[in-house]
């Protein structure tokens, strides 16, 4: 299984606002997300927040994680 195209997409918009937080920093990044109206993104990490964790750190989109 994969991290959808929407979600990957969304991550790196946020990735590239002036006001990021640290991307480990999950409620951050989900305020943020909210904030600008990445709906799939806020969802995405509810539900699966290590593969969150895990394509943050490795890049890599295969959900690994249960």
């Amino acid at each position: 299984m994969q991290i959808p195209n929407e979600v990957i997409e969304q991550i790196l918009k946020l990735r590239t606002l002036p006001n990021c937080p640290n991307m480990f920093d999950t409620y951050a990044v989900q305020r943020l997300a909210f904030d600008n109206e990445l709906h799939s993104l806020v969802c995405f990490i509810e539900d699966h927040r290590k593969a969150y964790g895990h394509f943050i750190l490795t890049g890599n989109p295969e959900i690994v994680c249960p």
